[in-house]
């Protein structure tokens, strides 16, 4: 394996090169990078919002609107079809989901079935119409009654409709707004997806994603006062509205629409030239012009009004007829909703109204702190690697480095050639691949020094070391990236990015350890000719230990199922300390524009403003609160976004709102199914895979051990009152690759000694196992926990729950693959255990396992 021909050789330099071009515009300004030639790649890898900052806002499409715009279409077409054909009828009424009329002559029954049969007939639902589907279904429950029922598929096709119109006319609303790279696309059936990175006011953006922007001219009913009309009763065909002064003025208004907005064609934001005041000027189309101008040569003198979204903008007079088919529209604007205003019409009015069900949104300055904090927790992490294999290998050390800076490029150079989205828990990736990486070159390296003290030369030693370590590091690096892949698939934002982060880097990982490391260690050889190995200046555990674990295996057993039981109990009694993800409800990160935050003044106010169930408590540094606001018994979807407004109006004067999230009821529950399907998949793939490549008992083992892990994971955060949210989930679906990645390892080093030592009693043979492997075992949790410390201690208060998690993780994956892992293959009798101590056959195996033993 050390041989390595003059191509292949070139293909890895060219390899790493490549990834040094393709990483390097992460390194440039933007000035440089629009400078470069064409040819070379210029993209750097683009900042989640969690590190530039803006709004990630998830709309539903409300299908209650969706069933009543759809009953009301019905009844009309019911109405306009019967009377065309001049059938009688009555006790046109819908309920629910249905829709019934009586044909008043049963002579006309057959004649009206004909007249409605247009009603039934199937609809197209896709593009090649190779799909029907039926939106009306009807009965005749008795003679001459006509019973419509809005089907399932019926409401789903109307509801997948507008969501591919909403997504439309979102994205011409978003991009009038200016903003570089928005993401607008469809998340699930009835949901819609807008993160506008960069976005300075995120206030401004709901409003325009929220307003449907139904814009239509209507002529005001004068035939009596409009507060008769309030009081009594309204005309029929006519409906009082109210203005968007303060306070709202009533209107009168006659429901018949004589131009809508569907008729407009152009809508600007200018200023009136006789008042100079800001106003909205407005051009209809050919159909639009001709209406407008015959309703205003008809009615001059009257008053017409102006709505959107059934609220009066303003009711001029018509003084003379407006032939142009221009006008404009006037009210209490400033220039900003005036251009809003026309942003929303240029974009067209939404199909059905849209809820906000979840936001998260983070100022740049938030951002601003996040990326330096991300920076210097990936620094000091990697100079704490570096020293530490500096340290444990000598110069083996110093080529083991060369590798990870090569990993960390390539890992960068992936992300932006594939446009991926770097976040926050995306740079804890990145620490904890750090850390993670060097566990490949600790394998190789360990067994080179378990082989030379074999017997066998330098270079016997290191072609064997790297031949037998090739299997331990697949197998250890696909449980993790079955883990990674689960989390992609199942999470969502930062936590996808985390994983695509962590499954690109485990990719690295095996091509830089046996590509370049193996060809950096074969030069060394080639040019240096050593006679001995490198030493290094510590060790962690002596080179050979014979610790009799199996001995304690019952007691440390007994010791976790107790810490175990315990766990289970505190998440009864006590629980986790969960975040808005799983209960709903909003986050505000807030600053002190000037001195130390006042929690109690903070809560007064929000009391004041008429929020309910506010805590407030300290959050990092003595200027920052964290504010968080439960969600009310009862609440609907998309009260949250007028919480969230109250009280920005309330803290805006005194503090910079830095973060916040909001979760509505719907969606937190779907975010903990998702969670609790995402670990029972990760964990169910891992056992087929441990499963397939080693047997039964094994998988078994592993799911113990794992199960064990992500129970004590959880007494942890209970005990410690960590916030339990997605990216608590993320770091537990971590822990269990990264115990499965320690247990794989002293699993295939126990097959292998099964396979060496045939008449070695189990409990001795898995003691030799973990004692051959505890050099490793150490030395990879010392260098992850170094990577995870830098990150917990300055990678700032956002993510501190979600290291704090992976922390404890490390340490309790290492005791598990000793005590928990290990001992089960002796209650599954992995292999019979046929020979009694003091037996010949047992002092044959005890003199085969005599000689010095592997440190691996």
């Amino acid at each position: 394996m050390l041989y390595f021909s003059r191509w292949k050789t070139i293909g890895i330099w060219a390899v790493v090169l490549i990834g040094v071009i393709f990483a390097l515009p992460n390194l440039l300004s933007e000035q440089t990078r629009a400078s470069l030639p064409g040819w070379i790649p210029s993209r750097p890898m683009t900042l989640g919002l969690d590190l530039q900052g803006g709004s990630h806002i998830l709309l539903a499409v409300d299908r209650n609107d969706m069933i009543a715009e759809r009953l009301q279409a019905v009844r009309d077409d019911i109405r306009t079809l019967l009377r065309d054909a001049r059938i009688g009828y009555t006790g046109l009424a819908g309920t629910g989901r249905t829709v019934q009329v009586r044909i008043r002559d049963a002579n006309e029954v057959e004649k009206a079935k004909q007249a409605l049969n247009s009603l039934t007939q199937p609809v197209t639902s896709s593009v090649f119409g190779a799909g029907n589907i039926h939106e009306l279904t009807l009965e005749e429950p008795e003679p001459g009654l006509f019973r419509y029922t809005l089907t399932d598929e019926g409401i789903n096709y109307r509801t997948s409709s507008a969501v591919t119109q909403s997504i439309e006319v979102l994205s011409r609303r978003v991009n009038e707004l200016g903003t570089t790279e928005p993401i607008i696309q469809r998340q699930g059936s009835d949901r819609i997806l807008v993160q506008v990175p960069g976005l300075q006011d995120p206030q401004r953006l709901k409003e325009i994603l929220g307003q449907t922007a139904k814009l239509t001219f209507q002529m005001v009913d004068q035939s009596m006062p409009v507060q008769e009309a309030i009081q009594g009763r309204a005309p029929a065909g006519s409906s009082v509205l109210y203005s968007t002064d303060d306070p709202p003025v009533p209107y009168l208004i006659e429901d018949r629409v004589i131009v809508s907005g569907e008729n407009l064609v152009d809508a600007q934001a200018t200023f009136d030239q006789r008042t100079n005041e800001p106003v909205v000027s407005f051009r209809f189309d050919g159909k639009g012009a001709a209406r407008f101008g015959q309703a205003t040569q008809q009615n001059v003198g009257r008053l017409f009004a102006i709505i959107l979204d059934k609220e009066v903008i303003s009711a001029p007079q018509i003084r003379e007829p407006i032939l142009g088919g221009t006008g404009q529209i006037s009210g209490n604007f400033t220039p900003q909703s005036a251009n809003d205003l026309a942003v929303l019409l240029r974009a067209g009015a939404l199909p059905a109204d849209l809820t906000i069900v979840e936001e998260r949104t983070v100022g740049p300055s938030l951002g601003e702190d996040s990326i330096q904090a991300g920076q210097m927790a990936g620094i000091v992490g990697s100079v704490l690697v570096v020293f530490f294999m500096i340290g444990a290998y000598g110069f083996l050390g110093w080529i083991a480095n060369v590798a990870l800076a090569a990993n960390v490029i390539l890992l960068v150079a992936i992300l932006s050639a594939l446009g991926a989205t770097l976040t926050l828990p995306g740079i804890a990736g990145i620490v904890l691949t750090v850390g993670m990486a060097v566990d490949s070159n600790v394998l190789i390296y360990e067994r080179i020094r378990e082989e030379r003290r074999a017997g066998r030369s330098i270079i016997q030693s290191v072609d064997t070391g790297f031949k037998k370590a090739l299997a331990t590091i697949l197998d250890s690096n696909i449980t993790t990236l079955i883990a990674a892949v689960v989390l992609f698939f199942l999470g969502s934002g930062p936590v996808r990015g985390f994983a695509v982060t962590l499954a690109i880097g485990i990719l690295t990982t095996v091509f830089t350890a046996f590509t370049l490391t193996r060809l950096l260690v074969a030069v060394w050889l080639k040019r240096s000719k050593p006679k001995e190995l490198p030493k290094g200046y510590f060790r962690l555990v002596p080179e050979v230990t014979r610790i009799p674990f199996m001995k304690v295996r019952l007691q440390a057993f007994a010791v976790s199922m107790a810490l175990c039981l315990g766990s289970i109990v505190l998440l009864f009694t006590v629980g986790p300390n969960f975040g808005i993800d799983f209960t709903g409800g909003t986050i505000m990160e807030v600053r002190a524009k000037s001195g130390a935050a006042d929690i109690g003044d903070i809560r007064n106010r929000l009391v004041e403003s008429g929020i309910g169930e506010v805590q407030v408590q300290g959050f990092g540094s003595d200027s920052d609160a964290l504010i968080r606001i439960g969600m009310e018994h009862g609440e609907q979807e998309g009260t949250g976004s007028s919480i969230v407004a109250k009280a920005n109006m309330a803290l805006s004067s005194d503090y910079e709102i830095r973060r916040t999230e909001q979760v509505g009821p719907a969606v937190s529950g779907e975010l903990a199914w998702t969670a609790i399907v995402g670990v029972l998949v990760a964990l169910g793939a891992i056992l087929v895979y441990v499963w397939v490549r080693f047997e039964w008992q094994f998988a078994i083992g592993a799911i113990v051990s794992t199960v064990n892990d992500i129970i004590l994971t959880l007494g942890f955060l209970v005990v410690t009152q960590l916030q339990f949210d997605l990216s608590t989930v993320a770091a537990i679906l971590t822990i269990v690759g990264y115990s499965l990645n320690d247990t794989v390892v002293i699993y295939d080093r126990v097959r292998e000694n099964l396979r060496r030592f045939k008449k070695m009693p189990l409990g001795q043979l898995l003691d030799l196992s973990d004692n051959e492997m505890l050099s490793r075992t150490t030395m990879t949790s010392a260098t992850t926990f170094l990577a995870l410390l830098a990150l917990f201690l300055l990678g700032g208060e956002v993510i501190r729950s979600f290291v704090a998690s992976m922390l404890f993780g490390v340490f309790i994956g290492t005791f598990s693959s000793i005590f928990i892992a290990a001992p089960i293959l002796i209650l599954f009798h992995i292999r019979p255990t046929a020979y009694a101590p003091g037996s010949e056959e047992a002092k044959e195996a005890a003199a085969e396992a005599a000689g010095p033993l592997p440190a691996k």
